[in-house]
């Protein structure tokens, strides 16, 4: 019987396994546990959502662009805000993407923030066909999707300002995203805030826009960090290699084209060549800080609706 090289050397890996006693066993697998938590401690994280505002940061990963400058940034991707709102909220994370009316409700319960960046992060209220809803007027006595202390929140009350409706509208909670898209599709409500990809699906499926936020000239995506974690001298360098990918990829985009990075839109949105082909243009910039005029607006909703404009009006 002739043994080569390779066999014998998994023969070896496999008496030495064998020789392992559980105790061994149990030992290894708690040092590697361990090492991933030192590891995953040390890096940048941060909760992003399968939205096209956060396709700068889905290309710097998967193009390399972090790792290339060296730092290590993990991403860590949620169905709804409110989720990504407890990993921050508890420390699991050191930002966020998200948006300002979330950011300025977050500050009232004592979240200290840094706002690092504006987002291309829109809206568009889309209505369920059956609903024959076309204008803002026809949502009395329909149900709208939304989720409280949000930009959502903020737009339905800035939309419906002054609107003559037969009937009250009323606005249910639905935060997961995916969720919201398929109970539209399947006629469950009668409209919907739907962000992109979400929208352009709806879209495609022949569901009319009712209002969409880029006409209301308010820019309310943001990325934030937590502010006591910037304290530390180590993830200010971070921030600062994190933005600097972050430009990077936006100039990538802005050169290519989304559709060239369809496959990482498939991955992190679940936007396939047709949706990706159908998305509205749209131009990305660099992290700049968002407009004191936008933040303004958001903090005051926070404040005219502490409990949500969704649940107490």
């Amino acid at each position: 019987m002739v043994w080569n090289v390779a066999t014998i050397a998994v023969a070896a890996l496999s008496v030495m396994a064998c020789g392992q006693s559980d105790g061994e066993r149990q030992r290894l697998s708690k040092e590697e546990h361990l090492r991933h938590l030192r590891e995953d401690s040390l890096a940048l994280k941060v909760a992003v959502l399968p939205t096209t505002d956060c396709l700068p940061l889905f290309v710097a990963k998967e193009c390399r662009l972090f790792d290339t400058l060296g730092v290590d940034v993990r991403l860590r991707l949620e169905r709804s805000q409110m989720d990504c709102d407890a990993l921050f909220m508890k420390g699991a994370v050191e930002g966020i993407v998200t948006d300002l009316v979330r950011c300025e409700w977050m500050k009232t319960q004592g979240m200290p923030l840094r706002y690092v960046s504006s987002t291309n992060l829109s809206w568009q209220l889309i209505a369920n066909p059956s609903a024959r809803v076309k204008q803002l007027k026809q949502l009395g006595d329909k149900m709208v999707a939304v989720t409280r202390h949000s930009a959502t929140d903020l737009l339905t009350w800035h939309v419906l300002e002054g609107v003559k409706t037969t009937a009250p509208v009323f606005r249910i909670q639905i935060n997961d995203l995916e969720l919201r898209l398929q109970m539209l599709q399947n006629g469950e409500l009668d409209a919907f805030w739907l962000p992109e990809p979400f929208a352009t699906k709806a879209r495609m499926e022949k569901c009319p826009v009712i209002v969409d936020s880029e006409e209301r000239k308010m820019r309310l995506g943001v990325i934030a960090f937590n502010e006591k974690s910037l304290a530390d001298k180590r993830r200010q360098q971070q921030l600062h290699l994190f933005l600097k990918a972050y430009n990077a990829a936006c100039d990538s985009l802005n050169e290519r084209g989304v559709e060239a990075y369809e496959p990482i839109l498939e991955k992190y949105c679940k936007a396939d060549a047709q949706v990706t082909a159908a998305l509205p243009k749209q131009k990305f910039q660099h992290a700049t800080p968002p407009l004191a005029n936008d933040v303004e607006v958001a903090k005051d909703f926070v404040e005219r609706f502490p409990g949500g404009y969704t649940i107490n009006n």
